[in-house]
């Protein structure tokens, strides 16, 4: 049995300035999306990539749709998510507008990848997806990536936080509670 959805159309939604300033707490991921080869290359800078299910295992990730990157995307069916670290942050602000088109691959060594999607070489980790699922929302597209490939790096992950980009130093393994077993 699925879920019912109510209509809430009696709510207004918060303005844009609102909504970007409680934003601004939240700590995100720094990544490059990326797709295309040679001279078609597009990418940018996105905060809004997460894990959605390990079943199969895809993740989500939201495009503006009036970027070349969204349109590159559709038309190829796959997507390349390089997970930036402490030091990149020149990449990051290059793909999220300091440099357009192709022109945005110049300054760092990139691979094609096994679905020959652009991956930075030197990435915290990279994930090479096929597209799964599209949705348009308002003014970006969510896309769900099956992930087909993956590349762990080492480093310290690069996170929006505030408006600004900040690294995260890595916590010792013994430190952290997630996969330890109880007593």
């Amino acid at each position: 049995m699925g879920c019912q959805i109510a209509q809430m159309t009696g709510f207004r939604s918060v303005e844009a300035a609102e909504f970007r300033l409680a934003m601004r707490n939240l700590a995100g991921g720094v990544a490059i999306v990326a797709t295309g080869a040679g001279t078609a290359r597009r990418g940018l800078t996105v905060s809004s990539v997460t894990s959605l299910c390990m079943d199969p295992p895809c993740l989500l990730v939201g495009v503006n749709s009036s970027s070349e990157t969204h349109a590159a995307i559709l038309a190829s069916g796959r997507f390349g998510v390089s997970l930036l670290s402490r030091g990149q942050e020149d990449l990051a602000l290059r793909f999220a507008g300091g440099a357009k088109g192709i022109d945005r691959f110049a300054t760092a060594p990139w691979q094609q990848g096994v679905l020959d999607v652009p991956l930075l070489e030197p990435a915290l980790g990279v994930l090479e997806c096929v597209l799964h699922h599209h949705q348009l929302v308002g003014t970006h597209g969510l896309f769900i990536g099956r992930i087909v490939a993956t590349h762990g790096g080492n480093g310290d992950p690069l996170v929006n936080f505030q408006g600004e980009l900040r690294a995260l130093p890595q916590a010792p393994p013994e430190s952290s509670p997630i996969g330890r077993s109880k007593p």
